[in-house]
């Protein structure tokens, strides 16, 4: 076992673990199974991790910054072993690593802390450790090599660099510099009209409220109803949609709620709906009300939300 690290010169917890860790490998019945390596660097970061087999990552959730570490790994082929926090909790799959924690907050708790170090051990010893050394007649371990194939080509293209600067650029760069290029064409008419509607949406966007909601639940779709009352502003300038949360591996799920004409909606309110697949309960779904305007890019420029509850 290689350890190596470095603590923040104003972490003294950091400190003393590191300090422990050093004199933890000194024990004399460790020498030839356990290393710790001193003033970590960039350079013994890149030799680690070019032979590294299972990274392990246990934070406690929230506190992963984004998991680039685990992300390096990919290439390297290495294989992750992580709190579902971070990276991972979108990247996770049974057949590309092992998953810590159940991706919810428990705080401090030093009882789910215990279960995580259980959970830990048991992969590493009954699931970890076994496939790494269940090897054929070539020496050759099949399934743990299967894994590191399925983890490199499924995973190492979607968290990279080449990715992130690839969606930032057409997702957020090019759509601003077209809207601002439209903002300027008409010599300040539309920004001008822009600058009405934030204010039209900050004056009344304190009215902006719920009515009663009705979902409906069949093997082939969820179909929800939600009436919306919006004062003085009117449709155009908000969209209603229906909400689910990004957990345990599964991205979040938006779905723009359609509003109905006619209806039987109280009166000022206005009636909206969306039917969706059954992927997900209903329970995990809410409504929101979000400002819209087709040149502005939200929640950036206006954050206004309003959730159902």
């Amino acid at each position: 076992m290689i350890l190596a690290g470095k603590a923040h010169p104003q972490d003294r917890e950091g400190q003393e673990l590191i300090r422990l860790w050093n004199n933890f490998a000194k024990r004399p019945e460790l020498r030839t199974r356990l290393i710790f390596l001193r003033d970590y660097n960039m350079r013994q970061a890149e030799w680690l991790t070019q032979g590294v087999d299972v990274w392990i990552n246990t934070p406690r959730r929230p506190w992963e910054a984004s998991g680039t570490s685990g992300m390096k790994i990919l290439a390297n082929g290495g294989l992750n072993l992580s709190e579902l926090d971070g990276w991972w909790q979108e990247a996770y799959a049974p057949d590309v690593g092992w998953a810590l924690g159940d991706g919810k907050e428990h705080g401090d708790d030093p009882g789910v802390d215990a279960v995580e170090a259980d959970a830990l051990y048991r992969l590493l010893e009954e699931e970890i450790v076994p496939e790494f050394y269940d090897r054929d007649e070539d020496g050759i371990p099949s399934r743990w090599v299967r894994r590191i194939r399925e983890s490199m080509a499924r995973l190492a293209p979607q968290f990279s660099a080449n990715r992130t600067v690839r969606e930032y650029t057409e997702k957020f760069y090019l759509p601003a510099a077209r809207d601002y290029a439209a903002r300027i064409e008409t010599i300040g008419d539309v920004s001008r009209g822009i600058a009405r509607w934030k204010q039209d949406v900050s004056t009344f966007w304190p009215l902006v409220r719920f009515g009663e909601i009705s979902v409906e639940e069949t093997k082939e779709c969820l179909s929800f109803s939600v009436a919306v009352y919006l004062g003085e502003l009117s449709s155009d300038m908000v969209r209603v949609e229906l909400y689910a949360d990004g957990e345990a591996g599964r991205p979040s799920h938006v779905e723009a709620m359609q509003r109905q004409q006619g209806g039987s909606a109280p009166a000022g309110y206005h009636r909206y709906a969306a039917r969706i697949s059954p992927v997900r309960p209903a329970l995990e779904f809410t409504p929101r009300v979000v400002p819209y305007h087709p040149l502005v890019r939200g929640p950036l420029e206006l954050p206004n939300i309003i959730w159902q509850r």
